[in-house]
């Protein structure tokens, strides 16, 4: 470690890999990519994908348990990873480009910069795409593949979908797939190593001499001369000592949509009033630090089968189902339920509340693309340890409309299970069960039993400049300071309607890309 760098990014996950990485291609600057946890190079329970399952609620998950819930349940746990590679070192790397919807999406709320001209042409830099043709990139260092097609009872659900008229559609072609199903892309090599960002930015540079890769490095708070950032403090050692390096340039945040605003809070920057009660000196006055805390929630369905399910898969969760719900009230262009199709039992939730298991079962779980409810984070308490008050509030929009389309979700998974497709392959509905037909019945199980795909986003939100609820501009600058940035799914307007880790990499090389610039 060094005394100084040019360039300070905190936190070494699906994004801050891959800024450090950028930035670092020019010799002429340094980098410091500072990681809470560990490195990922010997952890092959973190590079094998289809070991993901085992890293919940492990000693690489900060496993946050959120706030008791108005309307939804109370035993979620947020997973964030706390390992080199961040949550790409720890989900099932299902790949999909971000819809130019979405983005378009984003320049409505104030990210100028951010559309589908600005962003989509990053996908050909970032990836290497096993699909041929112009329209991919193959020359990127992120890895993605087709999903194999493999899965007998994965088979007969699509066409079961078909069915229910739901066609079969492949994902990541240009055009956003609002009906449709189709096994999906993950980001990883055929070998089944995960194509994390660690591994596909760090590892191959890790001799790159003007980039430190400081793994086992917490860092406590930024340190700032008046409003100008000048570095970062960090825990030294395991007795809570403190140490400082100091950024020449800039420092950038890409901890996380939970981690980033705790990092802010504890570093004076977020809602004065809470600052205070703990006895933070309140540099910037931002509300909007910590809010707009938005996530997919995802309902559970199961069903027992007369067959026996595999028992080796890429990552187990390999076929993805759209539709829209409510076209009227969608956002336009985009689905608003998606479904994951689980190769295996999945009670994490069902179990507690005295649903049946089986040995031989498979899962679909609705998720809402575009919930409306909004949550927090707000810290515990001025310790930097003490994990801090994850508050997602699910299922509060005032309209009802995530519920409403939870419970669709459910009745539209049931229609598809019914079809003459799947008639040899179910059992029986293992829950909600026969027992849940109304929809304040299956509202009343979703209560209880629902999970989180683990996405939360947008608390750390970019907006227009004169947004005083938006604590960044389009540039990823924190508004109030200098030479500080934030960039990782934090900053997003609106979470993407898919699954978002592919956004967080392109956040990183659109980061890269403002920050170098600004020099």
């Amino acid at each position: 470690m060094r005394d100084s760098y040019d360039y300070i990014v905190v936190g070494g996950g699906s994004t801050g890999a891959v800024i450090a990485a950028r930035l670092s291609e020019d010799p002429s600057v340094t980098v410091a990519l500072l990681e809470a946890g560990p490195d990922d190079a010997d952890c092959e329970e973190v590079l094998s994908l289809k070991r993901w399952p085992d890293l919940l609620e492990s000693g690489l998950d900060w496993d946050y348990p959120v706030e008791p819930q108005e309307n939804g349940n109370s035993f979620m746990r947020h997973a964030r990873a706390r390992v080199l590679g961040g949550c790409s070192s720890h989900n099932s790397c299902i790949a999909f480009h971000p819809p130019a919807e979405d983005l378009q999406l984003w320049e409505k709320l104030g990210a100028t910069g951010w559309g589908p001209n600005e962003i989509l042409p990053l996908i050909k830099r970032m990836e290497s795409n096993s699909r041929e043709g112009d329209d991919y990139g193959h020359e990127g260092p992120v890895e993605l593949m087709d999903v194999p097609q493999t899965d007998k009872v994965g088979l007969s659900l699509l066409d079961a979908c078909e069915q229910a008229g739901i066609p079969r559609r492949q994902f990541n072609t240009g055009e956003t797939v609002t009906t449709g199903a189709d096994f999906f892309q993950i980001s990883s090599h055929a070998d089944n190593t995960r194509s994390s960002s660690s591994v596909s930015y760090l590892h191959p540079i890790r001799d790159r001499e003007n980039l430190d890769i400081l793994t086992d490095t917490w860092a406590t708070r930024v340190l700032f001369d008046g409003t100008e950032a000048t570095g970062v403090e960090y825990r030294k050692d395991m007795f809570n000592r403190k140490a400082s390096i100091r950024a020449e340039r800039e420092v950038i945040i890409s901890a996380g949509a939970i981690n980033s605003p705790q990092l802010l809070m504890l570093s004076g920057i977020g809602p004065k009033e809470h600052l205070e009660s703990f006895g933070i000196e309140a540099l910037v006055d931002s509300p909007g630090v910590g809010s707009n805390l938005q996530d997919h929630p995802e309902v559970v369905i199961q069903f027992e089968t007369n067959v026996e399910m595999v028992r080796d898969s890429t990552q187990w969760w390999e076929i993805g189902i759209f539709a829209q719900i409510d076209a009227d009230a969608s956002d336009a262009g985009l689905p608003d339920v998606m479904m994951h199709y689980g190769s295996t039992p999945f009670d994490m939730h069902t179990a507690r509340a005295g649903y049946p298991f089986a040995d031989e079962a498979f899962a679909l779980t609705p998720n809402v693309t575009h919930a409306r409810s909004r949550g927090t984070v707000r810290l515990r308490s001025a310790d930097y340890r003490d994990k801090p008050r994850v508050d997602p509030r699910y299922f509060t929009d005032p309209e009802g409309y995530d519920m409403h389309i939870a419970v669709e979700g459910i009745k539209l998974a049931r229609k598809i299970a019914s079809q003459p497709a799947l008639a040899g392959v179910i059992k029986r509905e293992l829950s909600p069960g026969p027992g849940a037909l109304s929809d304040a019945d299956i509202a009343a199980y979703i209560t209880k039993t629902h999970n989180t795909v683990y996405h939360p986003a947008g608390t750390v939100r970019m907006g227009s400049p004169d947004d005083e609820l938006s604590p960044l501009d389009p540039d990823l600058r924190v508004k109030g300071v200098h030479r500080l940035r934030v960039a990782d799914a934090s900053v997003m307007p609106q979470l993407t309607a898919v699954n978002p880790n592919i956004t967080c990499y392109l956040i990183g090389e659109r980061a890269a890309q403002l920050i170098a610039g600004a020099r």
